[in-house]
């Protein structure tokens, strides 16, 4: 019998799990691999070049730009733990990833999404230090506080990813040991689970309900805020340039917290794996994608540093 099969899987713990991905044939398959190629490469370049014009540009070295770099490095991390994988299973026909390598995939995803999620919401403050109390942004701002933001947001990731991981890997796997995704997440993980998954899915929804209700609202009155604060300025040009900026961020909130919602914090978000296949690389590839060209191809000081980091390679 098949070491895959179900009456094996019932009488001993799991040694691995099969990744089934996207239905499909070899040529379906080949598509995936090609379309998952094109833009993880892109998302690699793309942060990958923001955090060396970030590091190597002095007029950028200023909170709002610290705090770009960060999600530069998450976007970047938060891919690379799961494609690099899937684009190998699209080639392969085993499909396998191991118990603890589950685990891991698992633990580190977790971790950047989450801490995405909480430096989103300190991007938005910062935003709101700047342009409503100006005279006070040096002293609030200032590298003490930004690095503590940032240490923060990666201490609450760290403990949710602890959580979250310790919850769904204490369960039972017997039923079955094919994820019916391409990565290792929650919601397909507690289907396959031999035991009650209530109180599983109910502190996932908790969790993640209160990270991304809270950190929403952070996000919201603090443009609210700022929406107050420029539309009382009587300079169109300075109203034009801070909404710019500002609407860089609005976008990637958006894009992030809106694909967050679908998959984990709706009741029934669980039952819908096709649909949770598709929401998932959006906000595990696209967005990260995306991010670096929002925030370059609206924001004019990191285009001059572009310029000027282009001539200077040009001069050498």
């Amino acid at each position: 019998m098949s070491p895959h099969g179900n009456r094996n899987l019932s009488e001993m713990p799991l040694q691995e799990f099969v990744l089934d991905g996207f239905e499909g044939g070899p040529q379906t398959q080949a598509l995936l691999f090609a379309l998952f190629l094109a833009l993880y490469m892109v998302a690699v370049l793309g942060n990958l070049t923001m955090i060396v014009v970030i590091t190597l540009d002095a007029r950028l070295h200023s909170p709002m730009y610290f705090f770009l770099k960060n999600l530069s490095f998450l976007d970047l991390c938060y891919s690379s733990v799961i494609y690099p994988k899937a684009l190998a299973n699209t080639t392969s026909s085993s499909k396998v990833i191991t118990f603890e390598g589950c685990i891991i995939q698992f633990f580190f995803f977790s971790l950047m999404g989450t801490t995405e999620a909480f430096l989103l919401a300190v991007m938005a403050y910062d935003r709101f230090v700047a342009i409503c109390s100006p005279l006070r942004y040096p002293i609030s701002m200032r590298p003490s506080v930004c690095a503590c933001l940032v240490l923060g947001s990666y201490c609450g990731g760290c403990l949710n990813s602890i959580l979250q991981t310790s919850f769904t890997f204490s369960l039972p796997f017997c039923s079955s040991n094919h994820i019916d995704h391409f990565f290792c997440d929650v919601p397909p993980l507690l289907k396959l689970a031999c035991a009650d998954t209530t109180i599983n899915e109910l502190v996932m929804f908790a969790i993640c309900g209160l990270i991304i209700v809270g950190t929403t609202l952070v996000v919201l009155i603090s443009y609210g805020y700022i929406t107050v604060t420029i539309l009382r300025m009587h300079s169109g040009g300075g109203r034009h340039k801070l909404f710019s900026t500002c609407g860089s961020h609005m976008t990637a909130v958006s894009l992030f917290y809106g694909t967050l919602f679908v998959i984990y914090a709706q009741p029934g978000a669980v039952e819908s794996m096709e649909l949770g296949k598709v929401v998932s690389v959006f906000y595990t590839l696209v967005i990260p994608m995306l991010n670096p060209l929002i925030y370059s191809l609206r924001n004019k000081d990191v285009k001059d540093a572009l310029w000027r980091l282009g001539q200077k390679h040009t001069a050498m």
